[in-house]
């Protein structure tokens, strides 16, 4: 199918997505539930800086960090190759692949539609958490606002391009789920999820600061809270939609082979 059909066929396809969203509110509830560890630690870390602060980090500013990190993976979360992988398994993505438009275009709106149920659900008690805290904790920056919007996108994008990739290799392992426990431990400990990546060791840090986990959090939860001027933030953007292009390259080159070893399969 082309593009331009595929854009087309794109609204209806979020349609479907947020419809199947609903269906399936309780498992949204409890996504949300399962992704509130930001809010523990922030309980934590808060604690810590109650005596002195820890590096940049005093209780306000962990509490802003924390905060910013519980809104973000929420805006940018995504589960796509649980399905992609049942699917592939079980045989029903020939039915998938039955229709006039590729299962990842249908994917992507399905991870799209379900954003707007997370935020009924998280985003309300974060947005009354952070106004308690007050505005200090936030850049005033116009222009880092519009550089975070343009790194929320690509945290987005990364995120599902991993799933992607991920849920392709269910077409040549049996477990590939494996695979994302794996990509998932890397990610809670150099992303930003568990702790600020500057208060990482030097050299974990210097790694981390390199990897795509980094930008699935960090850097948009680093952009709201001011820790960037603009000439920095605008390089990690770059940075960050280098690792987009290489993740899509890599996605449909895996779903192309993929798709060969699944019809010479019978599937």
């Amino acid at each position: 199918m082309s593009l331009r059909n595929a854009v087309r066929a794109f609204p209806a396809l979020l349609r479907v997505g947020f419809a199947d969203a609903l269906a399936y509110r309780a498992e949204t509830l409890i996504w949300v539930l399962s992704t509130t560890m930001p809010l523990v630690n922030l309980a934590l870390w808060s604690k810590v800086a109650e005596t002195a602060p820890v590096g940049r980090y005093g209780q306000r500013q962990f509490v802003a960090y924390f905060l910013a990190t519980f809104i973000v993976r929420q805006l940018t979360g995504s589960w796509v190759y649980w399905d992609m992988a049942f699917a592939i398994r079980t045989g029903t993505l020939s039915m998938r692949l039955l229709r006039p438009v590729d299962p990842l275009w249908a994917y992507t709106a399905e991870a799209i539609a379900s954003v707007p149920m997370r935020l009924i659900v998280s985003l309300p008690a974060a947005i009354v958490a952070l106004a308690s805290v007050g505005a200090s904790g936030l850049t005033h920056d116009p222009a880092i606002w519009s550089i975070w919007s343009l790194s929320l996108l690509g945290a987005w994008l990364i995120t599902l391009l991993i799933n992607f990739i991920v849920g392709s290799a269910s077409f040549f392992v049996e477990s590939s789920l494996r695979l994302m426990d794996l990509w998932l431990v890397l990610y809670f400990g150099l992303s930003g999820y568990l702790i600020p990546i500057d208060l990482l060791p030097r050299s974990i840090r210097l790694v981390a600061e390199w990897l795509p986990m980094r930008f699935q959090i960090g850097l948009p939860v680093e952009l709201m809270t001011g820790a960037h001027g603009r000439a920095v933030a605008l390089e990690l953007l770059a940075r960050e939609y280098a690792w987009v292009a290489a993740l899509l390259v890599a996605t449909i080159a895996m779903w192309r082979a993929g798709l060969k070893r699944y019809a010479a399969y019978g599937g």
